[in-house]
């Protein structure tokens, strides 16, 4: 697809698959294959491999390859893959060649390592990995890699092969703000979370990110069928129902929006595994409040 047709197919929902590991924390990569299959049967617009929740902090260069492969293999062209790159220059640099020969439709860019750099130094980072391959970026705007909407236009301008902005901050004043100034230059993409999915759409988004995708996808595509239709009343009740009782959990402690995903995966007898290291695995009460949310969403799953 060209740049334009793919900004054009990223409507509706993103989907942001685990990374399944063995109980000896190694690659399942079989383990991921069907969990693609599976989810790329449903009406998602994209699919993002090794994501924050494909815990792609925790990978080596070498594995997120790797998993970009097995992901773009198991999809069968079924829906656009983004590719997670991240880390400092060289790493970011040979992750995006690695990706975009494992056959990755679009790189999603995580914030360089280095916390607190110049804007030059940043426009430099994103330059190098466009400029690494031939497909297109999108800039994953989370934590302390914060824009403003004249710095956006900035980056849009110095950055040519940037077509796709997912915020990850959730400020969605700031990206009303954004979005008015830099226009349609960029594909514009809800990206911190399925509850924040009603003030994402509400501003213009045209798609969001969604992690409960990896175990209740129906829900996930209804959410994103009723942002696009502007069915906001809808919208209100099936987050409020719905995901707000799995993101009270999630939202506990840190590193849980992995975890809760991995067991609520495990309990439906999916490939998940065990989260790696810096990340923990739930307590055993969660374990049952798991359980019980898996009961209140099982007509979507």
């Amino acid at each position: 697809m060209t740049v334009q047709e793919l900004k054009s197919r990223v409507r509706g929902v993103i989907s942001f698959p685990i990374t399944p590991f063995g109980d000896d924390l190694s690659l399942d990569l079989d383990g991921l294959e069907r969990n693609i299959d599976e989810m790329a049967s449903h009406a998602f617009s994209g699919l993002v491999a090794v994501g924050g929740v494909g815990e792609l902090y925790s990978l080596s260069v070498t594995e997120s390859i790797e998993v970009v492969r097995r992901t773009v293999r198991a999809v069968r062209g079924r829906m656009p893959v983004f590719a997670g790159v991240g880390y400092g220059y060289p790493l970011a640099v040979e992750m995006a060649r690695g990706m975009e020969q494992a056959g990755a439709d679009i790189l999603l860019v995580l914030p360089p390592y280095y916390s607190n750099p110049p804007m030059e130094g940043l426009i430099r980072y994103y330059q190098e990995i466009g400029n690494a391959c031939g497909i297109p970026l999108g800039l994953y705007s989370r934590e302390w890699a914060s824009f403003t909407a004249e710095e956006v236009a900035v980056l849009a301008e110095r950055v040519p092969s940037l077509h796709f902005w997912k915020d990850g901050q959730g400020d969605t004043r700031k990206l009303h703000r954004i979005m008015q100034v830099v226009g349609d230059r960029l594909a514009w993409l809800g990206g911190i979370g399925d509850d924040c999915a009603p003030g994402y759409f509400a501003v213009g988004v045209q798609a969001y990110s969604s992690g409960i995708a990896n175990f209740a996808p129906r829900l996930s595509v209804a959410i994103g069928e009723a942002g696009l239709n502007g069915d906001f009343a809808r919208l209100r009740a099936l987050t409020a129902k719905y995901v707000l009782p799995f993101y009270k959990l999630r939202d506990r402690a840190r590193g849980h929006e992995v975890a809760t995903m991995k067991e609520a995966m495990r309990q439906l007898g999916k490939p998940a595994g065990p989260v790696r290291p810096p990340l923990t695995e739930l307590q055993p009460p969660e374990v049952e409040e798991i359980r019980l949310v898996l009961e209140l969403l099982r007509e979507w799953i």
